[in-house]
């Protein structure tokens, strides 16, 4: 919750600065392509295929062994990712040129573009590491540390906005140059961090690699296949960040600030069970216990219906007012607040299929198998590409977003469908009427906020920050509550432990 809302105050920072301008513009989409291989080579493909390696090695060799493979996963990435990094750079004006094409029409947005691209390419490298870093503090059941290592990285923006971008004109720099420094310095905090965790565990690194080592063998086996599985999140967004170029000024950044919203839920409690899910099932898996995976996978989802489909309504129905009062600062105008506002409510619905995926594509490591994951993802991918290429000529970049959102879910009901056999069903029964209760209670919460929302704005339709702050947050208690009291009126036995967890993770 920490590093999401440093993450908010980042991105807050930054509209306050640049606005939705061609600076931004071109931050977002030089940011895009270092941060796609980084997510598909490096964070989540690696992540998943090692976590079960590394659970597996620790379980039945003790630490010494799992240290080992370890530091020879992060020797491999470092060699792997440099040769990558030195490609970007040396490459960045015809990928730039590629996906941006229609940069070139503005003068001297495309060349800002590459410039930016060489920048923060180098942390690809930086990230894949400190992904390493997480992947062990997460196997031994640490789950703290890793979760706050990406505020390392927002605190570095937040700085390099306020400290940094007054000195680059001196500089002979653009100002946007100070969050690509920012990036590459917080892509070394997230190291830092963790690296300090894991030496407390007794992990030392030294350069070490052996080829032939099974357990390297398997990480790098299983993360082939494992690139594309988890490609459709990020090629998706690829997908949407060039098309968008072509949408007028304004419309990648409109689209990454309404999905990094949209993704909060997800990072916040989403990827918080998936994260504390998949040591779990290692171990069952290890263990041949597909009673007890079934178990946990389908109190997993149960746990994230309960969560997201609310978010999804909330998201929708209070889009506007909270894009208000996150961005619609300085340079950030108003029209921008109703354009991200628009994106935000298309891509909502993609909450509770990019959850689910986060939770069934590890499962499908957990049992040995990438390559159903990575035909699914290949699936989604052109499902995606058609409904964007279709979608954007009748609704715009908004078509974009409702493109991805109907993808991310098709993509989860897949996996779902074939991670059922595999574990002798998923408990559908409970599943559905979990999801049909939730559903209801959500749908009278979404009702009560937008009675809330108009008597609100009536009242105050100029409001000022503290007081939009007020409001907001008082919408919000008020849909709270009236889920919690839905819940209880409807018996969703799923929703007290799911709040109880909360309060006692936000406790700690």
């Amino acid at each position: 919750m920490g590093s999401r809302i440093l993450g908010l105050a980042r991105d807050s920072s930054l509209a306050f600065m640049f606005g939705a301008g061609n600076a931004m513009d071109a931050f977002y989409v030089a940011f895009r392509i270092p941060n796609l291989l980084r997510d598909l080579f490096a964070e989540g493909t690696m992540s998943a295929a090692f976590v079960p390696t590394f659970t597996r090695r620790l379980t039945e060799e003790g630490r010494d062994s799992a240290w080992a493979l370890g530091r020879q996963l992060i020797s491999a990435l470092i060699v792997m990712t440099s040769v990558l990094v030195l490609a970007g750079i040396v490459f960045a004006e015809p990928l730039t040129r590629r996906f941006a094409g229609d940069f070139a029409d503005i003068p001297g947005k495309l060349e800002l573009t590459v410039s930016l691209t060489r920048v923060m390419f180098p942390f690809l490298t930086l990230v894949a590491v400190a992904a390493a870093c997480m992947g062990m503090l997460n196997s031994l059941h640490r789950f703290f540390t890793p979760a706050l290592s990406p505020a390392m990285f927002n605190v570095s923006l937040i700085g390099s906005a306020f400290l940094l971008v007054p000195l680059m004109p001196r500089l002979g720099l653009q100002p946007i140059m100070a969050i690509a420094f920012g990036v590459v310095v917080g892509g070394l905090g997230q190291i830092a961090v963790q690296y300090w965790a894991l030496h407390r565990e007794g992990f030392r690194y030294r350069p070490e690699l052996d080829p032939a080592d099974p357990g390297l063998r398997t990480i790098l086996r299983l993360m082939g296949p494992g690139t594309v599985a988890g490609a459709a999140v990020q090629v998706n967004l690829l997908v949407n960040t060039i098309l968008a170029t072509s949408q007028g000024t304004g419309a990648v950044t409109w689209l990454t600030n309404a999905f990094r919203l949209m993704y909060l839920p997800i990072g916040v409690l989403g990827v918080s069970i998936a994260t504390a899910a998949l040591p779990v099932l290692s171990r069952q898996a290890a263990r041949h216990e597909r009673a007890a995976m079934r178990s946990t996978v389908s109190h997993g989802l149960r746990l994230m219906l309960v969560l997201m489909v609310p978010a999804t309504v909330g998201l929708i129905v209070l889009a506007e007012p909270i894009v208000r009062l996150i961005f619609e600062h300085g340079a950030f105008t108003p029209l921008d607040t109703r354009a991200t506002a628009l994106a935000l409510a298309c891509y909502a619905p993609g909450i509770i299929g990019y959850s689910a995926v986060r939770l069934a594509v590890p499962t499908f490591y957990a049992l040995g198998t990438s390559l159903t994951p990575a035909y699914v993802s290949v699936g989604s991918m052109a499902l995606n590409i058609v409904l964007n290429l279709t979608l954007v000529r009748w609704l715009g970049y908004q078509g974009l977003a409702l493109g991805t959102a109907v993808a991310a879910l098709a993509n989860a009901a897949t996996l779902l469908a074939l991670l059922r056999p595999r574990l002798g069903g998923l408990d559908g029964a409970a599943l559905a009427t979990c999801l049909a209760k939730i559903t209801v209670a959500a749908g009278v919460m979404g009702f009560a906020v937008h009675a809330a929302d108009d008597w609100l704005t009536t009242g105050w339709p100029d409001p000022g920050l503290v007081t939009l702050f007020v409001m907001v947050c008082s919408e919000i208690a008020l849909g709270v509550a009236v889920l919690a009291g839905m819940a209880g009126l409807l018996r969703i036995a799923e929703f007290k432990p799911a709040l109880t967890q909360i309060i006692r993770r936000r406790r700690r």
